[in-house]
């Protein structure tokens, strides 16, 4: 229960609220369904904050952050809900920070500049229209950029500039939950407990990211006889004059649900590349065996295949076998190129690869039947004992910089009131390092 006077604090303080009870329900979940064993723990209206608050701009951020401090009450940040690992579910109730009314976004020469609940759609496109390109985006592009941020890691980019650890971030402004209804700009070192931790030291409130000048796109599509091949198709592309964007392939069982109609017997790989590498792609694509059954020139296009990348085809493959339970993990290393039957033969049945390239090697969603939490747990043991990188999306635990973050939480939010259950002593067991991430 909230205390009786928040609403009329809010109201007086201009903030908008609503405790409708649809619209607390709704707020409160994200996609974290997609993994079983977090669709037993987080069923959608298990966890319903109390209010949902719907600031305006950072003042008001500061503002409602500064009553809730006061009154010890709990406030969950949330962006557009696409996150998956129930990162925003609000445990203890009472506030719900609605951050999607902060949506300003200012192109600048090498960065751009926004609230963080802009949309990545709405920031590519002025970045676009003013001759720039994001570093990067995530495979959901409708997500806010403080949702990115503070919750996401890689995406459409990463190949060439890693991930939102490694200098994307130019600088935030953090709201702190410390009762001074303060705005803070963090740059440099001092973003690090402010990134991939939730919100749980700070509210991002506006985030500046690096661009580089835009470059024209093309959607490059080619298939392959073996996973053999799709491999050597794969791991040259890093040789590339021109480094892909992205670089998504799968097996023919995970092409068959895909959103763009491919041939369901073969093994896909899906490209984004510099037009002017599409010569030099294809060259090589053919030469590891593949062949291309399509290349579009057309930046859209390209939004297309980023919309078949990181766990969406997982997504697609779940929706498409209804009756049928499946979970994925998120993996790394180059036995998921050098040795894919010792991975596969980690869990029984049925085991698909879902690959993604990284700078250093290659990711990806592996996908598999599930039988249970503990059997899904001790698997990624043994795919750690083959040299494979794993992180669950099967908890909600602050697992980067955790330390750090605490030290930062105890001045930024004294009383633990930010997004709570999220920062722990220990991660859980279940917990690895983030695909993408160089340890």
């Amino acid at each position: 229960m909230i205390p009786a006077e928040l609403p009329a604090r809010l109201t007086a303080a201009g903030v908008a609220w609503t405790d409708d009870l649809r619209q607390r329900t709704v707020m409160s979940s994200d996609w974290s369904r997609m993994s079983p064993v977090l669709a037993e723990k987080l069923p959608v209206g298990r966890y319903v904050a109390d209010l949902v608050v719907r600031p305006a701009d950072a003042g008001q951020v500061a503002a409602a952050l500064r009553i809730a401090h006061a009154l010890d009450v709990p406030v969950t940040p949330r962006g557009a809900g696409t996150g998956n690992y129930g990162q925003a579910t609000p445990f203890d109730g009472g506030i719900l920070l609605d951050l999607r009314g902060l949506d300003t976004v200012v192109v600048g020469d090498t960065t751009v500049t926004c609230g963080a609940g802009a949309r990545l759609t709405a920031i590519d496109r002025a970045c676009r229209a003013a001759g720039r390109d994001l570093w990067m985006f995530p495979s959901t592009k409708s997500s806010t950029i403080g949702g990115f941020v503070a919750g996401g890691s890689a995406g459409t980019g990463t190949v060439e500039h890693r991930t939102t650890s490694d200098g994307f971030v130019v600088a935030a402004v953090v709201a702190p939950m410390d009762g001074s209804g303060r705005l803070v700009r963090v740059t440099g070192e001092e973003l690090v407990p402010f990134v991939h931790v939730y919100g749980v030291t700070g509210v991002l409130v506006e985030v500046e990211v690096r661009t580089d000048p835009a470059r024209e796109w093309s959607a490059v599509y080619a298939s392959f006889d073996s996973y053999a091949a799709l491999v050597a198709a794969h791991r040259g592309l890093l040789a590339l004059d021109e480094v892909p964007r992205l670089a998504s392939g799968d097996e023919p069982p995970l092409v068959a649900s895909l959103t763009t109609p491919l041939d369901p017997d073969r093994w896909s790989l899906r490209v984004i590349v510099p037009t002017t590498g599409v010569a030099a792609l294809r060259a090589h694509l053919e030469a590891s065996g593949g062949v291309v059954v399509g290349t579009v020139d057309d930046y859209a296009e390209t939004d297309r295949l980023s919309g078949m990348s990181y766990n969406h085809p997982v997504w697609f493959f779940q929706r498409a076998h209804p009756d049928e339970t499946w979970f994925h993990l998120e993996t790394s290393g180059r036995p998921l190129w050098d040795r894919p039957d010792e991975v596969r033969a980690v869990y029984d049945g049925d085991v698909w690869l879902h690959l993604e390239l990284f700078a250093h090697g290659p990711g990806a969603m592996l996908v598999a039947r599930y039988t249970g939490e503990a059997e899904l747990v001790a698997g990624m043991a043994r795919l750690e004992a083959l040299g494979v990188g794993v992180h669950s999306p099967h908890q909600w635990y602050v697992d980067r910089s955790v330390e750090l973050a605490r030290d930062t939480a105890r001045a930024t939010d004294p009383k633990g009131l930010l997004n709570p259950g999220k920062l722990v002593a220990g991660v859980g067991h279940d917990s690895r390092v983030n695909i993408g991430v160089v340890r």
